[in-house]
């Protein structure tokens, strides 16, 4: 980032962070939440791998993670007898997983059926149940800041725009992270390309397909920003990571941060490759967030998910397609992590839904709220205003 734009952003944000000069802070001890939205639907099965299911080795034949040896680089990393972390989070949320400061929720997701980035997405922000009215005007992190109420309770978007989980009836600020992107064409190597073959029999075809290798990545990139919807990329969200643990280190108690990049239809890979690229940053800029916070890690707990998950098997242009049930990734220094938590099955021919996709065992709304009980010591009256006619699931997280 140039040195004017970082300029600029730190002159937008100083009048929500500050009066009279001074950062508040918030009382010493108070609770944390961090959502972290990956918009796209990420591929959890290549991020958790279920290395003891033969099924799952036979669904990805080009994509798959390598089984955990010890000897692999690329190899996954065993956490249990049945899952293993991807490699790309080796140095990251391994060692945080071996700290028991990290857990993950396998067949975790909504109810939503409808596998619409928009709709999916609306549908877990809103926090209401799929079926019956909606109010688009009231999200679950609005509602939980209004039922909580007082400096202790501190909302904060980190978006372009305020996200429609933070709908409500109160104002909350929002602070943009989002770097300018690259182009999706680079065209002093087009100019390159063409100038080689000037005046050649190939001149015309050469420029023929240098026209269309730029339709087709203008057209990629316009889905992958409307799967987006405007998130932070995750390389972005590494290189910000410690400047938003500063703001909630001080003054705000609950944020949100959304990042867009997951949705893998094509080369999506394995060990190596775009999603693995993708996860290696969000992986560091999760541990960057858990560094720059220090001693108040341990009051602060950071839930990862997405909107939905993505088809076990792979499809013919070696990526996934969207899907169902996905994995929820929880964080935190009092987290009692080292574990995989929730309900689950072993994973075979017959047990995928639909034949095709993780099933949901364990609803997210029904994890929140009972995540939010132990948090804040929450009532059911109270988690009934946040999540209207949701079951409260104990994983006793923290």
């Amino acid at each position: 980032m140039k040195r004017r734009e970082l300029l600029r952003m730190l002159s937008l944000a100083a009048p929500l962070l500050t009066v009279g000069g001074r950062l508040f802070a918030a009382p010493v001890g108070s609770p944390r939440f961090l959502l972290v939205f990956l918009r796209g639907g990420y591929d959890c099965a290549n991020v958790l791998v279920p290395y003891s299911s033969d099924f799952y080795y036979q669904a990805r034949p080009t994509i798959a993670v390598a089984k955990p040896t010890g000897k692999d680089a690329d190899g996954a990393v065993a956490l249990d007898a049945d899952w293993a972390l991807t490699p790309a989070l080796r140095d990251t949320l391994a060692p945080m997983y071996a700290r028991r400061e990290a857990l993950f929720i396998p067949f975790a997701g909504t109810e939503d059926l409808s596998r619409s980035h928009f709709e999916t997405q609306d549908s877990i922000e809103l926090g209401q149940p799929v079926e019956g009215a909606h109010n688009l005007r009231s999200g679950f992190l609005a509602r939980l800041a209004e039922t909580l109420s007082g400096q202790a309770a501190k909302p904060i978007a980190f978006t372009d725009s305020l996200p429609v989980c933070f709908r409500g009836a109160t104002d909350i600020p929002n602070v943009s992270l989002k770097a300018v992107g690259k182009p999706a064409f680079d065209a002093r190597q087009a100019g390159i390309l063409a100038d080689m073959y000037s005046g050649s029999r190939l001149q015309a075809a050469v420029a023929n397909g240098l026209e269309l290798r730029q339709e087709i990545a203008q057209t990629f990139a316009a889905e992958m920003q409307e799967a987006n919807r405007g998130a932070i990329a995750p390389k972005g969200f590494e290189l910000e990571a410690r400047r938003l643990a500063r703001l909630m280190r001080g003054e705000f108690r609950i944020g949100f941060v959304d990042i867009g990049g997951w949705d893998t239809h094509v080369n999506e890979g394995g060990a190596q490759g775009a999603l693995a690229s993708n996860i290696e940053s969000l992986g560091r800029g999760l541990q960057a967030l858990s560094q720059e916070l220090g001693d108040e890690w341990k009051n602060t707990v950071v839930v990862v998910l997405s909107e939905f998950g993505r088809t076990f098997h792979e499809n013919g242009n070696k990526g996934t397609d969207h899907g169902h049930g996905s994995v929820h990734w929880i964080l935190g220094g009092s987290v009692a992590g080292g574990r995989i938590a929730g309900a689950q099955l072993k994973i075979a021919p017959g047990t995928l839904f639909q034949d095709r996709d993780f099933p949901v065992l364990n609803e997210y709304r029904a994890v929140l709220a009972g995540l939010f009980t132990r948090m804040w010591a929450l009532s059911p009256d109270q988690i009934q205003t946040i999540f209207p006619s949701a079951s409260s699931l104990d994983l006793q997280i923290v």
